[in-house]
């Protein structure tokens, strides 16, 4: 009596653990499938990125990196505001520059602030040469380097009604 009652406890356990084996099996060849047909559609429709070898966004106002301070003072006038390593131009209402200088008195980084639409800010485009979509927010942000020409460019554009765009050219 004892001997079939084991034999079937045992028959009973190896179905369960076939059953268990056999779900796992299946959960992880599904698992598989959605997972690699997932990443196919998100690659798949997700357009290709657009690659910018040429810096659209070089200088402003003919001020590039590199430039001397006595050359960005024939250029743009005195500053607004005079440091050892930054001029500050105030442009008009509605546009601001910073020219930032390393120890040997050259551009190391121009920062250009418009505020405000109707400002005179370039579009993303014109500075990227890419279409950046806005947050939901409708903020902008993109930074693209180019190490050809060692320096970065960025677009920074904040959110809100009276947006602040923000063009910065920097040395790396």
């Amino acid at each position: 009596m004892i001997y079939p009652l084991r034999h079937d406890f045992y028959m009973q356990l190896l179905k369960a653990i076939l059953f268990i084996l056999t779900t796992t099996l299946v959960l992880i060849v599904w698992g598989s499938f959605v997972s690699g047909h997932a990443q196919n559609r998100r690659f798949t429709t997700q357009p290709a990125p657009q690659a910018v070898e040429e810096p659209l966004y070089s200088e402003y106002k003919g001020i590039k990196i590199g430039m001397a301070d006595s050359e960005v003072r024939a250029r743009l006038g005195e500053p607004k505001e005079l440091e050892d390593t930054q001029f500050f131009y105030v442009i008009s209402e509605r546009e601001t520059a910073q020219i930032f200088f390393d120890q040997a008195r050259k551009v190391k980084a121009i920062s250009v602030d418009y505020i405000g639409e109707g400002s005179g800010a370039p579009e993303c485009r014109a500075v990227m040469g890419l279409v950046v979509q806005p947050a939901a927010d409708g903020s902008v942000y993109k930074l693209v380097r180019y190490p050809r020409y060692g320096y970065w460019v960025s677009y920074n554009r904040t959110a809100g009604a009276l947006p602040i765009i923000t063009v910065t050219i920097q040395k790396m």
